[in-house]
């Protein structure tokens, strides 16, 4: 019984290594280079940001509104998906330029090339490992990040009270709606579908209630109305706003002026102002489907600016993963030359500056697209064809 026992785990064992050995011995001997001091950049970098960008943060709470230290832990650990998008494409060009530097410093390369081997089979490992974590990296963009970051803010909102929930909430909600008029002769609407009907104001929206109220309307020819209340709630059941202590002031075509207050009053409008008071203020906060409704939102309400600010943030979405691939491939053609000989402190140094380099282009191209200078796609885009557009270029030449 007991020699049938070591069988089975032997053959369980046999069927995880199995795969591993499937895999040509070059390539595991390359990957074995590579993914030692990946998991080392990642920790690191982790590190470093969480350090720099929650901690200290996290530290002064603690201090100064009496956050516990169970919950500044349990936002700390939430806070972590968040960095670790940051870290993977800094971990990939580290771990690259690191592994294969030292290759090339120990001649291992020179005698790879001796034997035939063409620099694009050897750093396919490299861009097999970058192109995972292209997609590790979308994951945990998309799908943990989002939570994880509201799972962080609730548990600060929880552990902290009454002192730091002043900042739940948002300010400021504008809603406009465009559609036709309501003729004056005819009290049928008009056949032009363009002209401005609504804007609805709220000072703040918090816990679904929308706090200090205004609504301009201007949906019939002859009468511009100006609803104001203290405050307005969404009555799903029947597609109206239930106003409380408000007052309504209409104005007809002939200059006279009405006044009517009102305890409550029920106005059918559209949801719109509490899709838009319940989008993120934040991309980084929503998921890829999320960011595509907020889109949608903002395209009813005609708002251009945050219209392209949108679209930018969901080109994102994908470029930001893609600079693994980036990292990958240069960080493997620069540590594979051969008059290259980094140490870790030079490969450190040289990684920091590419890094610096990308992101201050991807920001620049970024602020051209929200600016409306550039397409979106073209705003997000353009820095990773152009840094991949120089990594097999220089692998080309490399190649020679």
């Amino acid at each position: 019984m007991k020699h049938s026992n070591q069988s089975l785990i032997q053959k369980a064992i046999s069927k995880i290594i199995r795969p591993w050995h499937s895999i040509p011995l070059i390539d595991r001997w390359l990957l074995g280079q590579i993914i030692p001091p990946m998991i080392f950049a990642i920790s690191a970098f982790t590190v470093i940001s969480l350090s720099v960008g929650v901690m200290f943060d996290l530290i002064r709470k603690i201090v100064e509104y009496g956050l516990p230290l169970i919950q500044a832990l349990k936002a700390l650990i939430y806070s972590l998906p968040s960095f670790l998008v940051l870290s993977f494409p800094m971990a990939v060009l580290l771990s690259t330029l690191l592994s294969y530097g030292k290759l090339s410093a120990n001649s291992e390369l020179l005698a790879l090339r001796s034997l035939g081997i063409k620099t694009s089979r050897i750093i396919a490992p490299a861009l097999a490992v970058s192109i995972f974590m292209t997609g590790l990296t979308f994951y945990f963009n998309d799908n943990l990040v989002p939570t994880s970051n509201k799972l962080a803010e609730s548990t600060l909102r929880s552990g902290i009270g009454s002192a730091f929930n002043k900042e739940k909430g948002k300010n400021n909600i504008i809603f406009s709606r465009k559609g036709s008029r309501i003729g004056a002769s005819t009290n049928k609407p008009t056949k032009t579908n363009t002209l401005l009907t609504h804007i609805f104001y709220a000072s703040r929206f918090e816990n679904n209630i929308m706090r200090e109220v205004t609504v301009l309307d201007f949906s019939r020819e002859n009468i511009k109305q100006i609803l104001t209340a203290k405050n307005a709630i969404f009555n799903k059941d029947n597609s109206s706003w239930i106003f409380k202590d408000g007052s309504i002031v209409s104005t007809d075509s002939m200059g006279q002026t009405t006044s009517i207050k009102f305890k409550q009053y029920i106005y059918p409008f559209v949801e719109g102002p509490l899709d838009l008071a319940k989008v993120p203020k934040d991309a980084s906060d929503m998921s890829l489907k999320e960011a595509l409704e907020a889109e949608n939102i903002y395209k009813k309400i005609g708002d251009l600016k945050e219209i392209r600010k949108i679209q930018v943030r969901i080109q994102e979405k994908f470029t930001l993963p893609c600079a693994c691939l980036v990292f990958g491939l240069i960080g493997s053609i620069l540590g594979s030359k051969s008059n290259l000989r980094s140490s870790k402190s030079q490969g450190f140094g040289l990684s920091v500056i590419l890094i610096l380099f990308y992101y201050v282009m991807s920001f620049i191209f970024s602020a051209f697209g929200v600016k409306g200078l550039l397409p979106p796609i073209i705003a997000a885009w353009f820095p990773v064809i152009i840094s991949l557009g120089a990594g097999f270029y220089f692998l080309r030449r490399n190649s020679k």
